[in-house]
């Protein structure tokens, strides 16, 4: 049997070139392409970005859509893969920052899981908010105003973080839930 519950929905995944910790790409974009949604690979780039399992490079993905070029009104739902090279050059890319930050003004959901942390705080967007990321963010939160707290998954208005890869479970499941919630046009 198919998972329809997000059928017609549209899912940007917002990556840099180097360093996407492959799992926390891959592992969002199969439980919503399950769940019936299109997901699309929104990078800094055109062509092709790297996932790396921790330190050492794993596979290539093709690019659907470059980030200066990307419109974020176009899509119900993003997903900020973790890996610390990936968050690093997100936060580093102004076109990345102010596509995250539309995002997250929208009200639209946003799911961020480990160092995808970064892009959040550069786009200034974690004031006031619950966050979690991986613990060696934490100061980072905080210097921007947000809460930041060691749970597997928060939750906060539109906004859902995670620490790491063991997350991913209820990571998925956050999101999803947030993303068919949105109402129907």
């Amino acid at each position: 049997m198919t998972d329809t519950t997000l059928q017609g929905r549209r899912i940007a995944f917002l990556v840099a070139g180097e360093g996407i910790e492959q799992v926390e790409l891959t592992d969002p974009w199969e439980a919503v392409t399950r769940a019936g949604a299109t997901a699309e690979l929104v990078a800094t780039e055109p062509g092709t970005v790297r996932g790396y399992h921790h330190l050492e490079a794993a596979d290539s993905f093709d690019v659907d859509a470059v980030v200066a070029e990307a419109d974020p009104a176009g899509y119900d739902g993003l997903v900020l893969p973790g890996g610390v090279a990936n968050g690093d050059f997100l936060r580093g890319d102004a076109d990345a920052v102010r596509f995250v930050r539309a995002f997250v003004e929208s009200g639209r959901p946003v799911a961020a899981i480990c160092h995808a942390i970064w892009s959040l705080v550069e786009a200034d967007v974690v004031r006031g908010r619950e966050i979690t990321s991986f613990p060696t963010l934490q100061t980072d939160v905080r210097n921007a105003g947000g809460t930041w707290v060691d749970r597997e998954v928060v939750v906060d208005e539109n906004l859902v973080t995670s620490r790491k890869p063991d997350d991913l479970p209820a990571f998925n499941a956050r999101f999803i839930e947030l993303v068919a919630e949105l109402p129907r046009t």
